[in-house]
C-alpha cells in the first residue's frame, strides 16, 4: 500500500482553487445548499442557529440539496415547525417526532435520526435553555473549545469528524458569528471533499483504505497544506476550502471515470493542472490507483 500526502501540492491547489471560487465560483457555482433560508427566517437569529444545528446533525449519507430543501419545507409548515424548537422537541414523544420528521422527507433513517433529534433537543433545552448561543457563549466564542466540548459531551453527530467542523463552518459563514481560533478546526470531510482531494493528487498512490481512516489523512494533509501558506502571509484556514472542494467534486470530479480518471469537464476545470489520472472508487472502502 502506497499513500502519498502532498501538502506542497495542496498549497498550490488552495491558492488556485480558493481564488477562483471567490471570483467566479467553481464551474460558476458558489451557493451552498444551506445558504437558502426558510421563508421569514432572520439570518443569525436563534431560530436560524437552531435550524442549522438540527439539520446538519442528520447530514449523513444524504444528498445535501434534498436535505436542506426538506428542512426548509419542514420549518415553513406550521404543523412541523416545532421540530426546530428544543423545548417542543423535549416535550414531544418519540413517535410523534418520527411521524412529523418524515412528512417532508427530512429523514429517511427514522430511528437513528429521531434519536439524534430528540437527544439534541433535550440537551439544548435542559442545559442551554433552548438556545445554542448559550453554549457558544459558555465556550467564549472559541471554535477550538466548542470543537473540544462537542467531542467530550454527548452531542450526537455534532461531535463527528465531518459534522462537527461543518457545524462550526456554517456558524462562521451563515450566521456571521465572530468565533476565535477557527484555524484550529479541521476541514469537514465528506465524500465530495475526499473525491476532490484525491482527484487533485493532494493524496495519491495505490491503496485500499476504510473511509474513516482516509478522513483523518484528508484533514491532516489540508492542515499541513495551510501551514505551508503561513510564510506567504495568506490569511486562509482549512475551513475556507470546504466549499471550493465541495463544488469541484459536486460539479466536476464526480463525473470522472472511476477507473481511468477521464473527466468530461477537464477542459473547463479551474483545477485541471492538478487533475490526476487513474482509479478513484469511493465507498466504505476507498480504492485508489493514481
Amino acid at each position: 500500500m502506497i499513500i502519498n500526502l502532498d501538502p506542497e501540492r495542496g498549497k498550490k491547489v488552495i491558492k488556485g482553487l480558493y481564488e477562483a471560487y471567490m471570483k467566479t465560483g467553481i464551474f460558476g457555482k458558489k451557493e451552498m445548499p444551506e445558504d437558502i433560508l426558510p421563508t421569514g427566517m432572520i439570518k443569525g437569529s436563534c431560530e436560524h442557529i437552531l435550524f442549522i444545528t438540527f439539520t446538519v446533525a442528520i447530514d449523513y449519507l444524504r444528498n445535501a440539496e434534498e436535505l436542506w430543501e426538506s428542512a426548509r419545507r419542514t420549518y415553513e409548515d406550521p404543523e412541523t415547525r416545532y421540530l426546530f424548537y428544543p423545548e417542543k422537541v423535549y416535550e414531544t414523544s418519540f413517535e410523534k417526532i418520527k411521524d412529523d420528521i418524515k412528512k417532508h422527507n427530512l429523514s429517511w433513517r427514522f430511528k437513528k435520526d429521531v434519536s439524534t433529534w430528540k437527544t439534541l433537543g433535550t440537551i439544548f433545552w435542559e442545559k442551554w435553555k433552548g438556545d445554542p448561543l448559550n453554549f457558544i457563549k459558555e465556550c467564549n466564542y472559541d471554535a477550538e473549545l466548542i470543537w473540544r466540548e462537542l467531542q467530550n459531551k454527548n452531542y450526537p453527530n455534532l461531535k463527528g469528524p465531518k459534522i462537527g467542523p461543518l457545524w462550526i463552518r456554517m456558524l462562521k459563514d451563515n450566521t456571521d458569528l465572530e468565533l476565535k481560533n477557527l484555524d484550529k478546526i479541521p476541514i469537514p470531510v465528506d465524500t465530495h471533499v475526499i473525491r476532490a482531494t484525491l482527484a487533485t493528487g493532494v493524496i495519491r498512490g495505490k491503496f485500499e483504505i476504510r473511509k474513516p481512516k482516509l478522513i483523518k489523512y484528508t484533514q491532516e494533509v489540508w492542515f499541513e497544506s495551510f501551514k505551508k501558506l503561513q510564510n506567504e502571509d495568506i490569511d486562509l484556514i482549512p475551513l475556507n476550502m470546504d466549499k471550493p472542494l465541495w463544488h469541484l467534486s459536486k460539479n466536476g470530479c464526480h463525473k470522472r471515470d472511476k477507473i481511468t480518471g477521464d473527466c468530461p469537464y477537464y477542459s473547463e476545470c479551474i483545477a485541471k493542472e492538478f487533475c490526476v489520472k487513474g482509479m478513484i472508487k469511493i465507498n466504505n472502502i476507498v480504492e485508489v490507483n493514481t
